[in-house]
């Protein structure tokens, strides 16, 4: 079935477009209240996103409320170490919490590589569901933890703002860092390539805690796990465009240009023209600051006038330089979906 808007799908081919394409990170969520009504009924944020009935309400609600581009699956980047062995809880006001880690060699025989349609069939059902109540409106996102930002939860147990047992890990033991990225790799694939056969129209890759590594430590513990992430995405026989989303790693931006991926995100603090002259050859995403949708009507609409002149209007994908924040007034994100659609028309 041909989809009725695939404006996102032909950007991210490279196409030449009638105007900008525009979703938002983590449109799926807090900011919206029919969410939260969703959330109290499911109890808990992870049987929410294990029931795939109500994963796919809550993944279909902004693009009735926004008007956005695309949908993106209501999911989590920690479902792969649950499926690798590791569970995981959601406490409020703390966020994700493991029990247990994983520190050492010893630590590695409790894991395995996740089968994605074993151990994580309630993601590829919720893809499935939402294809089908979707009805061929937008185009579906797939999405996944990038290997270094997941082996930082499974190792720390919990956020943290410099993730300093994982980075100590790669000093002190790296032989163990490259084997537990290298499982956290395969699993990966498998998952993606899983979310694909599923039904997801793009899938993108976040690597949500890039910018704690320095340049060289980011080329021998992430890009080497990315790339192979891409190249098996792009050899698949039907694959779908992907996105390389790496926060903070403003300085590895020419590398991940270099990368079988079609479309390579930028946060708010990587200018877009010197992106665009270290990556000449993708589709841009990003990259208004989230907090600017603090701001009134007339401000939301300057800084997306801004953005776009400095972005262009082709081969760019507006969105958030990171997730929107959760007490964002909805109507402030629909301000914004509505500026990139009325200000990049042709």
């Amino acid at each position: 079935m041909t989809l009725q808007n695939d404006l996102l799908l032909r950007t991210a081919r490279g196409e030449l477009t009638e105007r900008v394409p525009v979703w938002m990170m983590r449109q799926a969520g807090r900011v919206l209240p029919q969410y939260r009504a969703v959330r109290e009924k499911a109890g808990n944020f992870i049987t929410l996103a294990k029931t795939p009935e109500l994963a796919a309400e809550v993944t279909i609600q902004p693009v009735d409320a926004f008007d956005v581009d695309a949908a993106i699956i209501f999911s989590d980047i920690l479902v792969i170490p649950e499926a690798m062995g590791l569970p995981y809880e959601m406490v409020e006001t703390r966020g994700p919490v493991f029990p247990q880690t994983v520190r050492s060699s010893a630590d590695l025989a409790s894991l395995r590589i996740a089968d994605a349609e074993s151990d994580l069939g309630y993601v590829l059902d919720a893809i499935r569901l939402t294809k089908k109540e979707l009805n061929n409106r937008v185009p579906l996102i797939g999405f996944a933890g990038a290997p270094f930002t997941i082996f930082c939860y499974m190792t720390e147990g919990k956020g943290s703002k410099t993730f300093s047992i994982a980075k100590k890990l790669l000093y002190t033991d790296p032989n163990f860092a490259h084997v537990l990225l290298r499982q956290i790799t395969d699993s990966t694939i498998n998952y993606l390539k899983a979310q694909i056969r599923a039904g997801a129209d793009l899938v993108q890759l976040f690597d949500s805690w890039a910018g704690i590594l320095s340049p060289e430590q980011y080329r021998i513990f992430s890009l080497p796990y990315i790339r192979q992430i891409c190249d098996a995405i792009a050899e698949m026989e039907n694959s779908v465009p992907l996105t390389v989303f790496a926060k903070g790693a403003y300085f590895a931006r020419h590398e991940i240009g270099q990368l079988a991926c079609n479309i390579v995100g930028l946060d708010w603090n990587m200018d877009p023209a010197e992106s665009r002259a270290l990556v000449p050859n993708k589709v841009l995403q990003g990259n208004l600051d989230p907090c600017a949708l603090y701001s009134d009507f007339g401000q939301i609409r300057a800084e997306v006038k801004q953005m776009l002149d400095v972005f262009g209007h082709q081969h760019y994908i507006a969105n958030l330089g990171h997730g929107i924040y959760p007490d964002i007034d909805p109507d402030k994100a629909r301000c914004f979906v509505d500026a990139v659609k009325e200000l990049s028309g042709v």
